[in-house]
C-alpha cells in the first residue's frame, strides 16, 4: 500500500466533483491506499506540495463535494516542461506515491501519458490513469464525455427559455454564442429547445464547416422574411470562409488549440447589422454552462462518479497509461458500461460532430443526433403559448 494522488485540470464540468467522489470512495471501499492526497490547482499543486488529505475527509463533506460545480481541489492549465517533469517525479518519491489519477480532457491526457512515460524512463513504479472530463464532448476513446450531459441540458433550458422572450418582444436578430471550442457537439444541443417550427433556435451553425459570409446573410434574411424574427446559436469556434472568426477578437492566436474568438456572437451582430440593416443583439451564456448546478443531467453525474470508481479498480489490476471510456450499450434501453483507452490514443484529439448528426442543409440536426443525446441531456419540458 502506498499514497495515491489525484488532480483536476484545465476547465470545469457540472459534474467533475462527482468523478473525484467516485475515485475516493472507491479507494477507501478497497482501503487501497495508505492515503489519497488532492493536489491543490492540478500539477501547479504537485509541484508546489499543496496537497488535500482526501483520506481524512469526512463522507458527509465529501457527498457535499459530489454536488458541486466548478473543481473542489481547484484546476489550471499549467504546461510542464522538463525541470517541471523532473521536479513532479521527485515529489512523488518524496510521498511515495505510485498511483496518479489526473481528471481531465485530450489535452490533460497527453499530460498524463507524458507522466506516464517519464515515470517509466526514470525506473520509478507509478500508475497512471486518466479520468475523462470535458462540456466539450470532444475526447476520443469513450461514446461520450462526463460533463457534457449537463452543459448540453443547460444550453436546451437556456436556449428554450430564450426563446420564448424572443418571440414575446421579438427584436429582430438575435445571436448566441455557444461554447464548445472547434467541435459543435453544445450547439447541436440547442435543438432540444424547439418543439414548434417557429421556436429557437432558427438556425444552427457547426465549426466543422466553414460559414460563408454570405451564406449567413442569405440565412438570416430569409428566415426574418418567414417568421419576422431570426435566433441564430453558433459555437465559439466558428470561422468564415477565409479561416477568420468574423472580425472578433482571438485569445491565444499562437496556439492553434486554443485559440478561440472571444466575442464571436458580438462580431456577427455587428456584422449582420449592418450587411442586412436589421436591429441584431448577442448573447453570450459560457461559464454559466459548465457551472449551472441547476441544469445537471442525473445521469451524467451518476457516470462521472463511475469513471472515477473504474480508474480506481483499473489502476489496483495494474493498468497504466490508459483512460477511462464509455461504451454505450445497443439494446434499445439505454446503459452504459466503462472501457480503458490507451491514453497516447486520445492525447491531443479532437472528436468532431459526426457529420451525421448534423443536418447542414436545414442548419440543424438529424434525428440520429436526438437519439445519441437525448438519454444524456433527459426531458426538456415544453411551454405553454397562446
Amino acid at each position: 500500500m502506498a499514497t495515491a494522488i489525484i488532480a483536476q485540470s484545465g476547465g470545469p464540468t457540472p459534474v467533475i466533483n462527482a468523478s473525484l467522489f467516485g475515485a475516493v470512495m472507491e479507494a477507501r471501499e478497497r482501503n487501497a491506499f495508505t492515503k489519497f492526497l488532492g493536489a491543490r490547482n492540478g500539477l501547479q499543486g504537485i509541484l508546489e506540495n499543496r496537497f488535500v488529505d482526501l483520506s481524512a475527509e469526512g463522507l458527509p463533506a465529501m457527498q457535499r463535494v459530489r454536488t458541486a460545480p466548478g473543481a473542489a481541489l481547484g484546476s489550471s492549465r499549467l504546461r510542464m516542461t522538463g525541470p517541471d517533469m523532473d521536479h513532479l517525479l521527485d515529489v512523488l518519491r518524496k510521498n511515495d506515491a505510485h498511483h496518479f489519477f489526473y481528471i481531465g480532457g485530450n489535452g490533460s491526457m497527453g499530460t498524463a501519458y507524458d507522466i506516464e512515460q517519464a515515470a517509466r524512463a526514470a525506473g520509478y513504479e507509478l500508475y497512471v490513469i486518466g479520468i475523462p472530463k470535458t462540456v466539450d464532448n470532444d475526447l476520443y476513446g469513450t461514446d461520450h464525455t462526463p460533463g457534457y450531459g449537463s452543459a448540453a441540458r443547460f444550453y436546451a433550458h437556456a436556449i428554450r427559455d430564450m426563446g420564448m422572450d424572443h418571440w414575446a418582444l421579438p427584436s429582430p436578430v438575435l445571436i448566441c454564442e455557444v461554447i464548445g471550442r472547434h467541435v459543435g457537439w453544445l450547439a447541436a444541443a440547442t435543438a432540444f429547445a424547439r418543439s414548434r417550427d417557429d421556436d429557437a433556435p432558427h438556425l444552427i451553425y457547426f465549426p466543422e464547416r466553414p460559414l460563408a459570409r454570405q451564406n449567413l446573410l442569405a440565412d438570416i434574411e430569409n428566415t426574418y422574411r418567414v417568421w419576422g424574427r431570426v435566433f441564430v446559436c453558433i459555437c465559439e469556434g466558428q470561422l468564415d470562409e477565409t479561416g477568420e472568426p468574423f472580425g472578433a477578437d482571438v485569445d491565444r492566436p499562437e496556439e492553434p488549440h486554443h485559440r478561440l474568438a472571444t466575442n464571436l456572437a458580438h462580431a456577427v451582430a455587428r456584422f449582420v447589422n449592418k450587411e442586412l440593416n436589421l436591429r441584431t443583439r448577442s448573447e453570450r451564456p459560457s461559464l454559466l454552462a459548465r457551472s449551472s448546478s441547476a441544469y445537471v443531467s442525473e445521469i451524467d453525474r451518476t457516470e462521472a462518479e463511475l469513471v472515477g470508481r473504474a480508474a480506481v479498480h483499473a489502476a489496483l489490476s495494474g493498468a497504466s497509461g490508459q483512460m477511462v471510456g464509455l461504451t454505450r450499450d445497443t439494446g434499445s434501453e439505454y446503459h452504459c458500461e466503462t472501457v480503458l483507452e490507451p491514453l497516447e490514443e486520445v492525447a491531443h484529439r479532437e472528436r468532431p460532430l459526426p457529420a451525421a448528426f448534423a443536418d447542414y442543409e436545414r442548419r440543424f440536426v438529424t434525428e440520429a443526433y436526438f437519439r445519441y443525446a437525448s438519454p444524456l441531456i433527459g426531458v426538456v419540458e415544453r411551454y405553454a403559448r397562446f
